[in-house]
């Protein structure tokens, strides 16, 4: 196998990461002033994901910094043109993490409701803008004999791009809710899976829609078995959170997201960024990659690492796995 094709599939990999893990991740930042009572289970909410949501971050990080260096003109030519939506999702980040920080640091009600306002803007923000770069490179841009963008810098916005955002929110939150229920216990556990339940339909559509978009435009026929087996799973995934599995329900979903991103990116090869002037513009795999030497390099640094932090956030899911309730939240201890 070439290595662009093994970084072509590593950096999909990446994204699928980082689409499941912070998916959940925001979803749970959306629904906290949904679920939640009182600050103690908005505190519940937040320790669902407080030991791993900067562990799903650096998903990002590695999958941007992955198509930097094996494919720096697919890089520059997506991200430059979505240079918008890059940069509220970057401020989004940083506002969101810094309120996981602050919001306990005053006790104070007011202090803590500003910075959940920050926390849920926080979560809303990413989904949309991610949302909108990986339509934008899987449906493409007005790009130029040269890789170069045609036109305005919100060429990126179009109603194709929007249901691409749309459909990683809807997910999002239906992925948050789902997760809140398999992590917590008492009333917002069950409050959670009403939730879920009722949003089902309403939150998967849009991610469907797409997926039925992207094949119905460049897929083939191996790429419809994986969007087959994706509608599968969404009816598993209702049925199990239906009978009260959310475990099960959680791994569906996995399944659903899964199935999305090969379907996406297998309707997307051999091009990183397809051309809606003309197709002869558009990037390859081939004449956006880096050299065979940067890519051996980057191999077996990746064939090392990769395993390592594997390895370590799964033994930190693991350590976290026990449900949560108010009862195990602590008073509060912050200086006035």
């Amino acid at each position: 196998m070439e290595l662009v094709l093994v970084w072509f599939v590593i950096i999909a990999f990446l994204w699928l990461g980082y689409l499941f893990l912070e998916g959940f991740d925001f979803g749970v930042g959306m629904l906290l002033p949904v679920l939640s009572r009182n600050d103690k289970e908005r505190r519940v909410m937040i320790n669902t994901i407080g030991p791993v949501w900067d562990g799903n971050e650096v998903w990002i990080i590695v999958a941007g910094g992955a198509m930097f260096a094996a494919f720096p003109a697919w890089y520059a030519g997506l991200f430059s043109a979505a240079y918008l939506p890059l940069l509220f999702v970057l401020l989004a980040l940083i506002g969101r993490g810094v309120a996981f920080e602050y919001r306990g640091k005053i006790d104070s009600e007011r202090w803590r409701r500003s910075w959940d306002k920050v926390i849920v803007i926080g979560s809303i923000v990413p989904p949309v803008g991610v949302g909108f770069i990986l339509a934008s490179t899987i449906l493409g841009l007005p790009l130029d004999a040269d890789g170069n963008r045609v036109g305005t810098p919100f060429e990126a916005f179009r109603w194709d791009t929007a249901l691409g955002a749309l459909a990683l929110t809807g997910f999002s939150l239906l992925h948050g809710a789902v997760f809140i229920a398999l992590k917590t216990d008492g009333d917002i556990r069950h409050r959670a899976r009403r939730l879920a339940i009722g949003m089902f339909p309403f939150a998967i559509l849009p991610l469907l829609a797409f997926a039925a978009l992207v094949q119905l435009r460049h897929g083939s026929d191996w790429t419809l078995g994986t969007l087959a087996v994706t509608v599968g799973a969404v009816f598993v995934a209702w049925w199990r959170i239906t009978v009260g599995r959310e475990g099960q329900a959680f791994a569906a979903l996995g399944v659903v997201i899964t199935g999305a991103v090969v379907t996406l990116f297998g309707a997307l090869y051999p091009d990183v960024l397809p051309s809606t002037l003309d197709t002869a513009n558009s990037l390859t795999v081939e004449g956006a990659s880096s050299g065979d030497y940067t890519l051996t390099v980057m191999t077996w640094v990746a064939a090392f690492g990769t395993p390592a932090v594997l390895v370590y956030q799964g033994w930190t899911y693991w350590v976290f796995r026990k449900r949560i309730r108010t009862s195990h939240i602590p008073p509060v201890h912050a200086p006035r």
